[in-house]
């Protein structure tokens, strides 16, 4: 499906939303959504609004619907297989197992971002599997080292909890 671009007053309608999420107000920005055109409503961009809102409200399935559009939509966007995956650790009938299985193939689709390494490393050492966690973390890493992004993405390993089993030892690991 190829949407043109929001145009206003759609454009307008997806800002205000936007900046009612920023300031925590769901019910305003569900309110500007169901103004929009009915034709804009599967925009990639209001798709990644709806995923916000519904993350924002805890409402995991419904994300996890939104981020699914989104890859149908807009397969080519690695934010719809980054939210699928993270809709799907917390939702009902989800957890960490189903997580790596809805990112996995997101590491194939885009080789050159070094998000989808990072989350499959949080995964993997969450289920205990350290060996695996180590190598998708070195990729993200090596990744982010290309773009000039590795020390962000090396402070943010060390901020992670999710990577806190690997935190002693990622300082001692040497840039590619």
């Amino acid at each position: 499906m190829n949407l043109p671009p929001l145009e206003p007053p759609d454009l307008h309608l997806v800002r205000a939303a936007e900046g009612w999420l920023e300031l925590h107000l769901p019910h305003e920005a569900e309110v500007e959504l169901a103004q929009l055109s009915p034709e804009m409503r599967e925009h990639p961009a209001v798709l990644e609004i709806r995923w916000h809102l519904h993350a924002a409200g805890a409402e995991w399935q419904l994300a996890c619907v939104a981020a699914d559009r989104l890859i149908a939509v807009a397969p080519q966007l690695v934010a719809g297989w980054i939210h699928r995956a993270y809709a799907t650790r917390r939702m009902t009938g989800g957890g960490l197992t189903a997580a790596w299985e809805a990112l996995l193939p997101a590491a194939e689709h885009f080789p050159d971002e070094s998000l989808v390494p990072y989350n499959l490393a949080c995964y993997a050492c969450q289920l205990s599997r350290l060996e695996v966690a180590r190598h998708w973390l070195q990729r993200a890493l090596s990744i982010a080292g290309q773009n000039n992004h590795r020390a962000m993405l090396l402070q943010m390993a060390l901020a992670d909890a999710d990577l806190a089993p690997l935190h002693a030892e990622i300082p001692d690991w040497p840039q590619p």
